[in-house]
């Protein structure tokens, strides 16, 4: 009868013994479950951090052709056109008013923000720049003050700048400073402008151009 009893106690001790391992090795496993779930969240959001600041530390347009200057009859740098793409592997930007900024670093001034938005009244055939600077002082009267606007080309009639797509940022500098006599925002020969254009996201695009010497009259010029 003892023997049986004993073997009785045993049996129970080794069922409780199995029932606290079991419950250790469940927790253990939930533990492990939350110690990778946790690995990989930080993993995942390394990563996107890291992509954030690599599309942080790259500029969302990028230039696409010549930077071309027309001169006024004073043989001074009036207009600039700068053309941009989206830059390889950049999502859609909106060139919107409140979406850009343009400034404009001068040898006597500096223009913080002179962006007007995106030209909508344009088509496709308005391809001669003398047609489209005319029409932008008609409608927005950017011939009398310090102005930059984009045009679209290869759009679907909006303000967003696709892969397909190209735009033309044309930038206005005035002769003339109201309330500042003999001053000028204009360039002259062998001086240098810069201009940065900064969108929603992506680093800023910076351009700096030097006028040659020998400008022309109302002609227009390559900007190096």
């Amino acid at each position: 009868m003892a023997r049986r009893l004993l073997r009785s106690k045993r049996a129970v001790v080794g069922i409780e013994a199995a029932i606290v391992l079991i419950a250790f090795i469940i927790v253990a496993a939930a533990l492990s479950y939350v110690v990778v779930n946790m690995g990989l969240f930080i993993t995942q959001k390394t990563k996107e951090t890291m992509q954030g600041g690599v599309d942080e530390s790259q500029s969302a347009l990028q230039l696409d052709g010549v930077v071309v200057g027309k001169t006024n009859n004073q043989r001074q740098v009036e207009w600039i056109i700068l053309p941009v793409k989206l830059s390889v592997g950049k999502a859609a930007l909106d060139l919107k008013k409140e979406a850009i900024v343009v400034s404009v670093y001068l040898p006597n001034a500096t223009l913080l923000n002179i962006y007007n938005g995106v030209y909508m009244n344009g088509t496709q055939a308005e391809t001669d720049c003398d047609v489209l600077i005319a029409n932008l002082s008609r409608i927005y009267k950017m011939n009398e003050t310090d102005m930059a606007m984009s045009v679209i080309y290869n759009g679907n009639n909006n303000t967003v700048l696709e892969s397909t797509e190209k735009a033309f940022i044309i930038i206005h500098l005035n002769s003339t400073v109201t309330g500042f006599p003999g001053t000028r925002h204009t360039v002259v020969d062998y001086e240098t402008v810069t201009i940065e254009v900064r969108g929603a996201r992506g680093a800023v695009l910076t351009v700096v151009l030097t006028v040659p010497g020998g400008l022309l009259e109302n002609s227009y010029v390559r900007l190096s």
